[in-house]
């Protein structure tokens, strides 16, 4: 669908994804991507959207910019994840579809699916169940852009796709220890304690839970294949349909950096989350996408980010 030549938008390329995205695209030789700085360009203003896309008109627009964080700030801040999130992609997808822009994809998550639903999850599940509490209003934002480009879909045939990844983690990511996923929040725990020579680390919940892993480089493959396919369907899954529990985990990424540390959780089962988010990807299989790098060497490579930030002082 999207040619070397064409021009593409970026919105949200300073983040863990979006970096990612940006790096894969100039690797592959597009020649027309288009990014912003928040600064110059405040996605929250409707006009100031608008205007920049009729004034741009991209061949597509990639949203991978949100507002986002883990438990603690998912808990912490509902009212600010629900209206900036739907203002930025309602902003986006609306902005794109009133300037012509035909194609289109949104980045969402997995806990847009209901907390009891069948494992693995199809994405026919959507909307068949209650959500999990912690991340609802997050949920809900990415769950109304999803429904929104269905929409736009199924009434003026625009191309407007919707990837749901599972668990993103790699290089560039968030490592604040209050706002931050789990992957990148143990790892910087990890190197905190091995710095102070302690011989244990603490973490939040009991580690019983099961996480499905995608490095940010398969999550961004995936974007970049399906920027260039035409779809039957708007809400595609990507995952590798492999999870662990939290606690084996965090024990495979011990071993994988070959650090020795115990793990002690607290026990409180309020940051435990839901207890499984496996995704069924048979659908983004049957396009003939495939993830290609295990939670073996991502977390050395994203392992390797961290020291170098903290060496350089960035973080």
């Amino acid at each position: 669908m999207i040619s070397l030549k064409d021009k593409i938008f970026l919105a949200g390329h300073n983040g863990l994804v979006g970096s990612t995205i940006y790096k894969s695209l100039k690797k592959r030789g597009y020649k027309k991507i288009l990014t912003i700085s928040r600064s110059k360009l405040d996605l929250l203003d409707q006009n100031k959207t608008y205007n920049f896309l009729k004034k741009n008109k991209p061949k597509i627009v990639i949203i991978a910019a949100a507002k986002v964080g883990g438990i603690k700030a998912n808990n912490q801040f509902k009212a600010d994840f629900i209206s900036e999130n739907l203002t930025i992609q309602n902003n986006l997808i609306l902005g794109s579809f009133k300037n012509n822009i035909k194609n289109l994809i949104f980045l969402g998550s997995s806990c847009v699916y209901p907390i009891d639903c069948k494992r693995p999850i199809k994405e026919e599940y959507l909307l068949t169940g209650k959500l999990e509490e912690t991340n609802e209003p997050y949920a809900v934002a990415k769950i109304a852009g999803i429904k929104l480009c269905e929409s736009l879909n199924h009434q003026y045939g625009t191309n407007y796709l919707c990837i749901m990844p599972t668990n993103t983690y790699g290089p560039g990511d968030n490592y604040d220890l209050n706002t931050s996923h789990f992957i990148p929040a143990l790892l910087k725990k990890i190197y905190l304690a091995k710095s102070s020579n302690k011989k244990f680390i603490n973490l939040w919940g009991t580690g019983k839970p099961k996480r499905e892993l995608i490095y940010v480089e398969d999550l961004a493959s995936a974007v970049l294949y399906f920027m260039k396919k035409k779809t039957k369907h708007t809400l595609i899954n990507i995952g590798t349909s492999e999870e662990l529990t939290i606690k084996k985990i965090a024990k495979l990424i011990l071993k994988s950096l070959s650090i020795k540390l115990e793990i002690k959780f607290d026990g409180n089962k309020n940051f435990d989350g839901v207890k499984s988010k496996v995704l069924d990807v048979s659908l983004a299989k049957s396009y003939g996408w495939k993830p290609m790098i295990d939670i073996e060497k991502g977390v050395q490579l994203t392992f390797k980010d961290l020291k170098n930030k903290i060496k350089n002082n960035e973080i």
